[in-house]
């Protein structure tokens, strides 16, 4: 809450040291935070301005970035700001409904995650030293901002059910002493996770007995590791008596080669400021580490991953498994040197993401000081940031600071009344549709007769006639037999096995149906068509009519079916054989005349290339008769003309050897 006219809220509210009034007043609210809104930190950034061009409302050139506020010298930056982790985080802040950032509030968001760059132990980028993946910051801080603290730990729990799982992180209490729309919110995990589930009764019961008086801050122990004595680790046999320290809480935190813890006594410490008494914590240890262990601008700890691609042989490899070593032989050291102060601790806040940074705390090891199973560890229920001693302060003050919220009552009636207003707007709806009707359940003679037309229709559509003979034979089938649904357009047109096989022009199977099972071609279809009206060719109805021929003049009424007169097989023969004479003699004589015709095209191409020559060379003249004879020198380049080095060498050789035998045969015919 900013400002305030409400004494009791003039200062921070402190959850162990509450003013008495407001104690004895408070009541735990019904857990209605979609109404409570917690006020930002004072910490938060506010977003920076960057390379913000003048007008913050949008881009004030053509080379700007809208969503950003950026402006850009060149195309060229422009386009590789799209790129940028910058932009691709400010799309993911519009998409939530959240305000975009700046470069200097991005930088510092890169900086502060918990991990490394890739922000867990495991990578799957290149083993080198530099280079990696693109987009591994981006998804890293997204990574961090998604995750839930409490979830850290999950692994590590007892129960099975977790601490707090499906309940917010603050329980909000009203006092009569605050005005009705004012809300306090205290972290749940501040309390046993016995109480957390209990009765309101019980809740502010325990708030009520951890109550503690401000007083003079304990003496330092002298023997706690500190950062002014180099933070050496003492003898067990030298470790402090925490008798008088007081309820304490011990907090760390360890990631990306940090690692910082703090014992912080719950007393609070009175001191002056200015001649007003304020309350300050009191840090009764605190060390800080930190070694060079994750793999810059590819992110992730060196050992992870050696175990995923084998061990890496660079140098700087080497030096940061040298360190991983380092980092955990000193936090595991310093545990062992604080386990009197952990052990007396009423609560343990730890944050190690990663398994290697978890391993590190709760091993297992020899004489290890965390276990995994102590009901007392918490993680922090709130988004941190690098492991440093401030860090660990602002997470203790933010743990137990009670937040102090303002609920717009009008507001929530008005969306409570709008809610109520839907609900009822969506049941009137629903009453007033009619009931959809149930599809009605298919009688068994209907599933067969489904049955029977998928089979049928698929013979036929596979031109399988002696299959579909079978077929209707085997199951007493009519062989006018309806396909089913009649409503179905397929079957509208072609309702009968021999109409679909008549719409396939398939004359084998009309044969088949008509000559073997006595289809009847005079049904007709819902169009009133028979069979033989829709035949697409002139071999489909030939079928019909020697079907015809075969079956009698008796058999149908042929007339009514639309069936020509009859054809005999012997005529049918006849016309195909006449047909085919035909065809061939048509052929011959097409190839005849294509042969004369490329004939003549010959001919008259080679007259013109005869005028052609004349024209050029002279009459009765050839172009070797025009051209000068070639010497014997440019003979030889020619036939060597293309050939590789290998065959000309081979050639001048066999031309060599011919003249020698020549010359040979001339000496001896003139001796």
């Amino acid at each position: 809450m900013s400002q305030t006219t409400e004494p009791l809220l003039q200062r921070p509210l402190y959850v162990f040291d509450l003013p008495q009034e407001l104690l004895t007043t408070l009541e735990l609210k019904a857990q209605n935070n979609a109404a409570v809104s917690v006020p930002d930190d004072a910490d938060s950034t506010a977003t920076s301005s960057g390379r913000r061009g003048e007008n913050e409302d949008g881009p004030s050139s053509a080379t700007s970035c809208g969503l950003c506020g950026l402006s850009f010298p060149s195309v060229q930056e422009q386009r590789s700001h799209v790129r940028s982790d910058l932009h691709g985080y400010n799309m993911k802040q519009k998409m939530r409904g959240l305000k975009a950032v700046g470069e200097n509030d991005f930088e510092k968001l890169v900086g502060d995650l918990d991990e490394s760059i890739s922000g867990s132990d495991s990578d799957d980028s290149a083993s080198s030293d530099d280079g990696g993946k693109k987009d591994t910051t981006l998804s890293a801080l997204l990574k961090k901002q998604a995750n839930i603290a409490d979830a850290d730990f999950d692994a590590f729990t007892t129960t099975k059910v977790k601490v707090g799982a499906g309940k917010p992180p603050l329980l909000w209490f009203s006092s009569s002493k605050l005005p009705s729309n004012v809300a306090l919110g205290v972290y749940r995990t501040l309390l046993p996770p016995a109480i957390q589930v209990g009765d309101p009764t019980t809740i502010l019961q325990t708030i009520k007995d951890k109550q503690l008086s401000p007083k003079p801050p304990p003496t330092q122990p002298t023997s706690a590791p500190t950062e002014e004595s180099g933070g050496v680790p003492l003898p067990r046999s030298l470790q402090p008596d925490t008798s008088a320290a007081g309820p304490h809480y011990f907090l760390c935190m360890i990631g990306g080669g940090h690692f910082a813890a703090m014992v912080v006594s719950l007393t609070p410490k009175m001191t002056k400021k200015a001649g007003v008494e304020d309350r300050t914590a009191t840090v009764l240890a605190h060390k800080t580490f930190h070694r060079y262990t994750t793999r810059r601008k590819q992110g992730g700890s060196q050992s992870a991953n050696d175990s995923a691609k084998g061990a890496a042989h660079s140098a700087g490899a080497g030096i940061r498994r040298y360190n991983e070593a380092a980092l955990i032989a000193e936090v595991r050291q310093l545990l062992h040197d604080w386990k009197v102060w952990i052990d007396s601790s009423e609560l343990v806040f730890v944050r190690a993401t990663g398994t290697t940074n978890r391993r590190t705390l709760f091993g297992p090891y020899e004489d290890q000081v965390l276990k995994s199973r102590d009901p007392r560890i918490r993680g922090f229920p709130f988004a941190t940031r690098r492991a440093t001693q401030a860090e660990l302060m602002r997470s203790f003050v933010e743990l137990t600071r009670v937040k102090v919220s303002t609920i717009d009552e009008a507001a929530i009636a008005r969306k409570a009344q709008e809610e109520e207003a839907a609900r009822q707007a969506a049941e009137a709806k629903a009453a007033a549709k009619p009931a959809t009707p149930k599809p009605v359940k298919p009688s068994k003679e209907e599933e067969e007769a489904t049955l029977h037309t998928t089979q049928l229709q698929a013979l036929v559509r596979r031109s399988k006639a002696p299959a579909l003979v079978s077929y209707i034979t085997s199951n007493n089938l009519s062989p006018n037999f309806t396909f089913f649904p009649k409503d179905n357009p397929q079957n509208h047109h072609a309702p009968t096995p021999l109409h679909l096989a008549a719409s396939l022009n398939a004359p084998a199977l009309i044969s088949s149906l008509l000559l073997k099972v006595k289809a009847d071609p005079t049904v007709k279809s819902a169009e009133g068509k028979t069979a033989f009206e829709i035949a697409g060719d002139r071999a489909t109805r030939d079928s019909f009519r020697l079907a015809r021929s075969e079956l009698g003049e008796s058999a149908f009424d042929w007339d009514s079916a639309g069936v020509p007169a009859a054809l005999s097989k012997a005529d049918y023969d006849v016309r195909v054989q006449r047909e085919k004479a035909e065809k061939a003699a048509e052929d011959a004589a097409e190839q005849q005349r294509r042969k004369t015709e490329t004939e003549r095209l010959r001919n008259e191409d080679k007259i013109r290339e005869e005028q052609g020559k004349e024209k050029k060379f002279g009459k009765g003249k050839t172009l070797a008769q025009v051209l000068p004879e070639k010497t014997a020198q440019e003979k030889r380049e020619e036939e060597a003309r293309g050939m590789t080095p290998e065959m000309r060498m081979k050639l001048e050789r066999e031309r060599r050897a011919r003249a020698a035998e020549a010359r040979f045969k001339a000496m001896s015919g003139g001796s």
